[in-house]
C-alpha cells in the first residue's frame, strides 16, 4: 500500500448498517475499504462473507471504547496509507428492551460508546484526513426521539450552531 492508495474505513462494519456500508463502498469506492470490528472473529467472518461475494475489504480490529485500539488503528492508517480519505463512524451500542441491566448503567455505557468513544475516534483520526476527505456519522432515530424528550432549554443548547466542543462535553457529562 502507499499514500497514493485511497482508503475508506467503517467502524462497526461487521454487521447491520455498517456491514451494508462496507459492501457498497467495496462496490463503488475507488480504493481500499477497511472493515473494523471489536471482535476479531466476527470481523474476519464478515470479510470472508464479502469475499464470497467477490468483494475485497481489509480487516482491522477496533474497539472504539479502547483508546489503545484506536491508536493502533491510527498508526496502521498512517503507516499503510499516509492518512485517511473516508471515515464512517458507525460503531455503537444498543441494549435490548428486555435487558436486565439497570437503566443508569445502560445510559452510562451508551453515552461512553456513542459520544465519548466516537469523539476519541475523531480526535485520533481526523488529523489523518487527506485533502478532500470526508466523514459520515451514523446515528439512529433514537437520538432525535431522545432530544425531543429533553427540556426546551436543553434542546436549544444541543441545537446551537455556536456550541463549542468543550460546552458539548460538559453537557454530556451532566447527570
Amino acid at each position: 500500500m502507499s499514500s497514493s492508495t485511497r482508503v475508506a474505513l467503517v467502524t462497526g462494519g461487521n454487521k447491520g448498517i455498517g456491514f451494508a456500508i462496507v459492501r457498497e463502498l467495496c462496490r463503488q469506492f475507488s480504493g481500499d475499504v477497511v472493515l473494523t470490528a471489536r471482535d476479531v472473529t466476527r470481523g474476519q467472518t464478515a470479510v470472508q462473507q464479502l469475499q464470497a461475494e467477490g468483494l475485497n475489504p481489509r480487516f482491522h480490529q477496533l474497539d472504539i471504547d479502547d483508546l489503545q485500539s484506536i491508536r493502533a488503528l491510527r498508526d496502521f492508517l498512517r503507516c499503510e496509507y499516509g492518512g485517511l480519505d473516508v471515515l464512517v463512524n458507525n460503531a455503537g451500542i444498543a441494549f435490548k428492551i428486555a435487558d436486565p441491566t439497570p437503566f443508569p448503567i445502560q445510559a452510562e455505557v451508551t453515552m461512553k460508546t456513542k459520544f465519548f468513544s466516537t469523539r476519541n475516534i475523531c480526535t485520533e483520526l481526523l488529523p489523518l484526513m487527506k485533502t478532500q476527505g470526508g466523514v459520515v456519522n451514523v446515528s439512529s432515530f433514537m437520538s432525535i426521539k431522545t432530544l425531543k424528550s429533553c427540556s426546551p432549554e436543553l434542546q436549544q443548547k444541543f441545537r446551537s450552531d455556536t456550541i463549542t466542543e468543550e460546552e458539548l462535553v460538559m453537557l454530556m457529562n451532566k447527570k
